[in-house]
């Protein structure tokens, strides 16, 4: 198993290119279900999340290629035909986002049999409104087994109202209203720009979709769709994009992330302004610098357009090195704090009370052994690694595969002093010796 050594105490200073976000891909690449043919997506980025997707894609019968023409980001999937409607369980349970299959299966199959899912350990994320949503259309359930199985014999529009604004419920509920007949409204729908990006696919395709960024979505079915006549480019990872502009506010540095999503990044942007740090923005890219000392400043997880739980780890991390106290709360998960006992054990001063932190800025960091719980939280390890004095080691650093494309490449490329190495070399011959070979 590898793991992540930081020197601390670099200024991190230059361009970074921001990839794909996985959190549009996924669903896109699902989306493909929906339409029998040849499905061309660019800027798709190389995560195990996209494999693990691409490979539940190969079970069900849709064969992909990855690396058209020499690109990596360019996949090709062929949904013709599809010889099973089962996502299994030794697929789902490595990633959450496999029950998106759900209401595509369903749509196209007339039945599903998902397991139910797994993912980062984050909170217990129920699917009870993906099947309301889905029964309000037509579809009846059972569970058993540790598995969801659906049927519907015909898809009827229907109006829903979601108890929770869900991302993964309404882009589920979403893509199977879009072969149902009549009008589907999804009130209290959720608004991220990655339900924006797949609603913008599913209309390539020919779907009938108006209000996507809005509470309230409106779908009027069509017979059938089919694919794009050419290829659609994924948006830029947001969250990729901010945790390389905290990176660079925390070691007081100067980076430019180009290919961010700068109009969905708002919350952020203005949370970094309020923070002390200069922010300059052009059409697609955003630049964070930092001369002088960080201010506190609190935020409040919420749904898009608010500040997003996916910045939340990395936010608590850049406070640690502002002045005064700062407050964070958690409004999205109920166990999304899980960094700050790793937090702890490298110095910083953080009081934990329900779903809110109190940081308690200017503590001097040190390096020191940590352990990643999630793939967010692994972000804002990194973070306070590179601001800390001396090294860091960081183990269980999988989750950032998940979700950070050439993490160790492009942080290097920011001036970073940062490598990844295997636990059993470096036991075998020194942590010295052996991170020299980079990975």
């Amino acid at each position: 198993m590898d793991k992540l050594v930081i020197d601390g105490g670099v200024q991190l200073n230059g361009t970074v290119s921001i990839s794909g976000a996985k959190n549009a891909a996924l669903p896109i690449l699902v989306a493909t279900l929906l339409a029998p043919g040849e499905h061309e997506l660019h800027n798709v980025p190389e995560l195990v999340d996209v494999s693990f997707m691409l490979s539940l894609l190969g079970r069900v019968g849709c064969p992909s290629l990855v690396g058209i023409g020499g690109r990596p980001d360019r996949v090709r999937l062929d949904t013709t035909r599809l010889a099973f409607c089962e996502a299994p369980y030794d697929v789902v349970r490595k990633m959450r986002a496999s029950v998106l299959v759900l209401g595509p299966l369903l749509a196209r199959c007339g039945e599903a049999h998902v397991s139910l899912p797994g993912g980062c350990a984050i909170g217990v994320r129920p699917i009870d409104q993906h099947l309301k949503g889905l029964e309000a259309l037509g579809c009846t359930f059972r569970l058993e087994g540790g598995y969801v199985h659906g049927s519907v014999e015909r898809l009827v529009g229907a109006d829903i109202t979601l108890d929770v604004p869900t991302v993964t419920g309404t882009e589920n509920i979403m893509m199977a209203a879009v072969l149902a007949e009549g009008i589907t409204t999804i009130r209290n729908a959720a608004a991220e720009p990655e339900i924006v990006d797949l609603a913008r696919f599913l209309r390539s395709m020919g779907a009938r979709i108006k209000g996507d960024g809005t509470d309230t979505l409106e779908i009027d079915g069509v017979p059938a769709l089919r694919p794009a006549r050419k290829p659609y480019a994924i948006m830029g990872d947001r969250i990729e994009a901010g945790t390389y502009l905290l990176a660079g506010a925390i070691t007081g540095g100067d980076v430019t992330a180009k290919g961010a999503p700068v109009e969905d990044m708002t919350a952020v942007i203005e949370a970094l302004n309020e923070s002390g740090c200069s922010v300059e923005c052009t059409v697609d890219s955003i630049r964070v610098s930092r001369s002088g000392p960080l201010s506190s400043v609190a935020i409040s997880t919420q749904p898009h357009p608010g500040f997003p739980t996916d910045m939340q780890a990395q936010w608590v991390a850049l406070m640690t090195q502002a002045g005064g106290s700062s407050v964070v709360q958690e409004n999205i998960f109920e166990n999304r704090f899980m960094h700050v006992a790793e937090l702890h054990r490298m110095g910083a001063n953080i009081e934990l009370a329900g779903n809110t932190a109190t940081i308690h800025g200017g503590a001097k960091l040190t390096g020191a052994t940590v352990m990643a719980t999630d793939l967010r939280a692994s972000a804002s390890l990194i973070l306070a690694g590179l601001a800390a004095e001396g090294t860091t080691e960081m183990l269980r650093i999988y989750h950032l595969d998940r979700g950070y494309e050439r993490l160790v490449g492009k942080l290097e490329q920011l001036g970073a002093s940062v490598r990844r190495v295997s636990e059993e070399t470096a036991v075998a011959v020194g942590v010295s010796v052996a991170t020299s070979a980079v990975v």
